[in-house]
């Protein structure tokens, strides 16, 4: 009989194993034990995020430009030209923008006009044939070594068009293979902590390029090998993101400081893409003086209320902020921009230094049920842990987070964070507040829809006038549309 010999077969087989190792129960564990939510594609890489999180940061033009009074250089300057009237210190450019809260800076050491601020091997327009002493300083090793000793982020702005080579367009490979992607090489020596590489989007023009006086263009989404250079940087640098034409992150549209109010982290110009498929977060770049870029005699900074307004509407709009400071022909920050931005610096810290939301009760319509090892409780916006979030379950979009003050407080912001790491999700909301607790009334700031990374919104509506604040007994935001359930990490309240 057949059953009965496999079954005498099995039950012999496991005596046998019985007798040989004993039988190991193996427990089952969940596909996604944290219950975390799914990703809203698309996402940002780490290095992104990195970038993301320095927020606000510095411009510093400097370099031939500085001496010849121009903005672009045509590239046939004499290079005794640059000759600074005293010794540049870009430790004192990193301590003066430090002071205005700013976390990093991205130094200019060639532009257009070819010359660079450092001994490349790769031409003679560079500092080795500079006008002085003082020339000779290499820009961006001081730089990076200043970086590194405030604690402070750091990266270069190399110009990938080159008005002086004379290899630049002129039919073949030789300038991106023997000039740019070399510099770019250089450069990468002086750190592999550079958190930003920034290649402007000038793709040729009329130039020196070497004596032939003409006008020169090129494709730059081919001609400067752009995959090969991300590849390579990365290899050395893994936390850099290859700002303009590297593809990592995108220009905000505009060079005056503001973003769109809507404003999705992928897509193009001020306003983005919701329905874009790469990740490409929007930085806005702004003179942070009267002039131009390079610094020119008579320029004056900015006042405190237009500095308030460039960073209102650019970081408090999913944005970050480069802001250009540039240093004088001493090599210098001047002293009126110095104590500008230490009192901008004092003036955020007024405005966004104390959290009111920490002093609340913080409670939720809807929450996500919690998993192994992750909760997503709303006390979680108010932990001051960027890794940790309030969630809402999968297919639940409307919901109510609440704030409620022990005492009436006097509120003028509130800031938003989503965890962008799987996605920015939220496509619209509302903030309402109370006087008594249980009457609620719109802000008269009705333009809420993204988030993103940040948002910042004014409860007076305005990104230039402060205001006197409101005092309110309790606030709540309604999140009314998002492409998945919502997921926020923080909500600051000053």
């Amino acid at each position: 009989m057949i059953k009965p010999i496999i079954f005498g077969l099995l039950a012999s087989a496991a005596v046998t194993m019985s007798a040989q190792s004993p039988l190991v129960l193996k427990t089952e564990i969940p596909a996604n034990p944290d219950n975390e939510p799914v990703p809203v594609h698309p996402v940002p890489h780490e290095r992104q995020v990195l970038w993301n999180e320095t927020e606000f940061y510095a411009f510093f033009h400097y370099g031939m430009n500085t001496f010849t009074n121009m903005e672009w250089g045509n590239g046939d300057e004499d290079e005794t030209r640059y000759a600074p009237k005293g010794k540049p210190d870009p430790r004192q450019w990193l301590e003066a923008v430090k002071a205005a809260g700013m976390k990093g800076g991205i130094a200019v050491v060639k532009h257009h006009d070819g010359f660079c601020l450092w001994p490349t091997e790769t031409t003679d327009h560079s500092i080795a044939n500079c006008g002085n002493e003082n020339g000779k300083v290499n820009i961006p090793e001081e730089f990076a070594n200043a970086a590194r000793d405030l604690d402070m982020k750091y990266g270069f702005y190399i110009s990938p068009w080159d008005r002086n080579s004379a290899y630049y367009g002129d039919g073949t490979d030789r300038y991106t293979r023997d000039v740019f992607l070399r510099q770019c090489a250089e450069l990468a020596q002086y750190g592999t902590d550079q958190f930003e590489m920034w290649f402007d989007g000038a793709n040729g023009g009329s130039g020196y390029y070497g004596g032939a006086n003409e006008t020169r263009n090129v494709d730059q989404d081919t001609y400067y090998d752009i995959p090969n250079l991300r590849d390579s940087i990365h290899t050395v640098m893994p936390n850099c993101v290859m700002w303009g034409v590297g593809g990592e992150a995108r220009w905000i549209g505009n060079e005056a400081g503001w973003a769109g109010e809507t404003c999705w982290s992928y897509g193009s110009g001020t306003s983005g893409d919701e329905n874009a498929f790469e990740w490409k977060a929007g930085e806005s770049d702004a003179k942070g003086t009267s002039a131009g870029w390079f610094w020119h005699a008579g320029q004056s900074i900015h006042t405190l209320d237009r500095l308030w307004q460039f960073y209102m509407e650019t970081i408090g709009r999913n944005a970050t902020l480069i802001l250009n400071i540039p240093p004088n022909n001493y090599g210098l920050i001047p002293a009126t921009d110095v104590k500008r931005l230490a009192d901008f610096g004092k003036l955020l810290e007024q405005r966004l230094g104390n959290d009111l939301a920490k002093t609340a009760t913080v409670t939720a319509s809807a929450t996500r049920t919690a998993g192994q090892n992750r909760n997503y409780e709303a006390s979680n916006l108010i932990d001051g842990d960027k890794d940790t979030y309030w969630a809402t379950d999968d297919g639940v979009i409307d919901s109510y987070i609440t704030f409620m003050f022990p005492e009436t407080t006097n509120v003028h912001l509130v800031s938003l964070m989503e965890y962008i790491r799987k996605g920015q999700r939220v496509k619209g909301f509302t903030i309402e507040t109370t006087t008594d607790g249980e009457n609620w009334t719109p802000i008269k700031y009705d333009k809420t829809t993204t988030i993103g990374y940040k948002r910042i919104i004014p409860l007076n509506g305005s990104t230039t006038t402060y205001g006197k604040g409101y005092d309110i007994k309790g606030l709540r935001i309604h999140i009314t549309d998002s492409k998945a359930c919502p997921l926020l990490h923080t909500v600051s309240i000053y």
